[in-house]
């Protein structure tokens, strides 16, 4: 029956297995320096300079990213085994709690479309390995309470403190499990209490750090929803009624859903929340005779989605207030509900009732299935993604803006520039949409309106620092270098380890004579990454121009052992060997620059003034004059060809 519900569940979500990175996969994964370096594993542990303090998540992702690199398919494959691990143990922890149908419970929650918002998405890999480690303590504090031996109870607690580390949002699993010992009992012992007390205390520990690198980190330190108590206490009664309504009729998802208007002035705002606690409260009355099983999973829905429901801030916020994703493990309480009712009428209705449950089980069960598997095919990639967001929420501006980042990456600008256009509409204060859009209008030679949205994406957000490096760039252009310069540092004030904003700081303070200056800011790039190609080159050409040929040398040599094919690496280090005498390995280096470019200009001219120091006066002729065919306005060529006709 395990080995089942691992089927099924690789069987639904085998789009996924193809599909790509989205979303914030990119800047958690493929850039993430934290994630590529050596050093990984212990700044993760060690170190605030994580996004979050998911150490184990992280560590997992590191050892991923040191397994397949950029290929996502590994990254799914491991995310879609731990979801049918995740139903295995439901299973098995609703068998143990004796709760009717725990098999076909499992089998909901491994196929709902609900949850294809954590499965088929990499960056939630949190909520499966924490939902991982939830379910194990779960299991473990069972056998604790069962046998009363030490060893499970330390166990138990490990596996708690993997799941904090995986993901804080299960802080609330102190509570669940004195739930489940009501459940089974029928009550709660002074015992119970007692043991629980370590639990609680590792949820407010790891709970505290979460807030910091929420705020600090996650957060930058933003506000992200400015709404006061009350407005979040009446949302909150609004969340778990939605996430109800979408796992009980999974219908219409979507990656960001409209942001709620709540007005916290008016009386019928609580309503929800009202009819929620006495829900609560009346199951709860009811608890020796049919509120029991009510009040446990309704109970559990409402402890596990806590931490959701708005009154602790998170990036997301600023999109929506609640998200598919965020119900992973509260789901199970109504597949868990929905199910054991279907079972105790179908045993109250005998064989032929059992039949026709079945029946209708198995149906339900397949349109989930498809369901689950054309949601899949919205993961495929990037652009399906947001595509699929925009059609369901055209109020999401953080999809136009992302959409429209797709669509330039592929070249189609044009309606690039209208996804950006329609994110500055709905929300005019989106930096980064400015910033795209001044990207798109650069890209089409309007310099002076791209400059503007540059400024605007400034005004919005002081600290954007790419957004300062670009119109640092755009300034330069115009020839304001000082201006350039000035974004350029306000960039690295913001981020120091700003590998561009170094890069274009140094061409710019080479264009006003500060050469000692500009070489500290390449080898500062390049302290950063050292593969920039283009800083190595630059450093380079910094180099030669002071005298320091064997240095400049070595800079061109390693740019080229980076990338063998850098046309001007070859042609400046044809330079720096003919300013050493070196002049065959000048002209091979010439020549290899012209097969790669055969219209570059300057090496044309340079190899014919090499060939010409070598006495090979036909074959450097043959050089000026393709110099003069591709530029007949250049005067060194024109020059250097006259003298040397001349001296013939």
């Amino acid at each position: 029956m395990a080995l089942l519900l691992v089927i099924v569940t690789f069987v639904a979500y085998f789009p996924a297995l193809h599909a790509g990175f989205v979303f914030d996969d990119v800047e958690l994964i493929r850039t993430n320096r934290l994630v590529h370096a050596s050093d990984g594993l212990h700044r993760f542990w060690f170190t605030t300079e994580a996004t979050e303090y998911y150490p184990l998540s992280w560590s997992l992702l590191w050892l991923e990213w040191h397994l397949w690199g950029s290929n996502p398919m590994g990254y799914h494959v491991v995310n879609v085994l731990l979801h049918a691990a995740n139903a295995v143990l439901v299973w098995i922890i609703l068998r143990r709690l004796k709760i009717p149908g725990a098999w076909a419970v499992g089998l909901m929650f491994a196929i709902h479309p609900v949850n294809v918002a954590t499965v088929a998405w990499i960056s939630e890999q949190k909520n499966t390995l924490s939902m991982f480690f939830l379910a194990m303590t779960i299991l473990l504090y069972l056998r604790f309470d069962e046998t009363n031996r030490r060893r499970w109870y330390g166990l138990t607690l490990a596996a708690f403190l993997l799941a904090l580390l995986s993901k804080t949002a299960v802080v609330m699993l102190p509570v669940v499990v004195v739930g489940c010992l009501w459940w089974l009992r029928r009550r709660v012992g002074m015992r119970d209490v007692i043991c629980s007390v370590p639990f609680f205390v590792l949820s407010f520990i790891m709970g505290l750090v979460n807030i910091w690198f929420e705020y600090h980190r996650a957060m930058e330190g933003h506000v992200v929803r400015t709404a006061g108590f009350l407005a979040r206490l009446a949302a909150a009664g609004w969340v778990p009624w939605f996430y109800l309504y979408k796992a009980l009729l999974p219908a219409n998802l979507m990656v960001i859903y409209p942001q709620w208007e709540i007005d916290p002035s008016r009386l019928v705002s609580y309503a929800p929340g009202v009819i929620l606690i006495g829900s609560l409260a009346l199951f709860w009355w009811k608890r020796n005779t049919w509120g029991r099983g009510l009040f446990f999973g309704l109970g559990y829905f409402v402890v596990m989605l806590f931490p959701v429901l708005g009154f602790f801030d998170q990036p997301f916020y600023r999109f929506s207030l609640v998200a598919d994703h965020w119900q992973y493990y509260a789901i199970i309480a109504p597949i868990a509900l929905v199910i054991s009712a279907v079972e105790l009428i179908g045993r109250g209705l005998g064989e032929r009732g059992r039949c026709w449950g079945a029946a209708i089980g198995t149906v339900l069960l397949i349109m989930l299935g498809m369901s689950t598997w054309r949601r899949c095919c919205v993961y495929a990639n990037e652009e399906t993604f947001w595509r699929d967001t925009v059609a369901k929420n055209p109020n999401a501006w953080v999809a136009h803006n992302n959409l429209g980042f797709e669509l330039r990456q592929s070249g189609k600008l044009s309606e690039a520039k209208e996804h950006f256009e329609e994110a500055i509409r709905i929300n005019p204060d989106d930096a980064m949409a400015h910033y795209n859009l001044g990207i798109v209008l650069e890209q089409n030679g309007r310099r002076e309106e791209a400059i503007l949205h540059y400024q605007q994406a400034v005004r919005s957000r002081p600290d954007y620092a790419d957004a300062h490096c670009n119109l640092g760039v755009a300034l330069a252009q115009q020839g304001k270098v000082q201006e350039a310069i000035g974004h350029y540092e306000l960039a690295l004030r913001i981020n120091p380890d700003h590998t561009e904003a170094h890069y274009n700081l140094g061409v710019a303070l080479e264009n006003v004579g500060q050469a000692a200056e500009a070489i500290d800011h390449y080898e500062r790039a390049l302290r950063v990454n050292p593969d920039y190609v283009e800083a190595r080159v630059n450093l380079g050409n910094a180099l030669l121009r002071m005298g320091k040929i064997q240095e400049a040398v070595g800079q061109y040599e390693q740019a080229l052992r980076i990338k063998p094919d850098y046309v001007e690496a070859h042609s400046n280090l044809g330079a720096a060997f003919q300013r050493m005498g070196k002049l065959p390995e000048a002209v091979a280096q010439y020549e290899q620059a012209l097969r790669s470019r055969p219209d570059y200009v300057e090496a044309h001219f340079n190899l014919g003034l090499a060939l010409e120091k070598l006495g090979r006066a036909t074959e450097a002729i043959e050089q000026y004059k393709h110099a003069l065919e591709l530029r007949p306005d250049f005067a060194p060529a024109k020059n250097a060809l006259t003298r040397l006709r001349a001296g013939q």
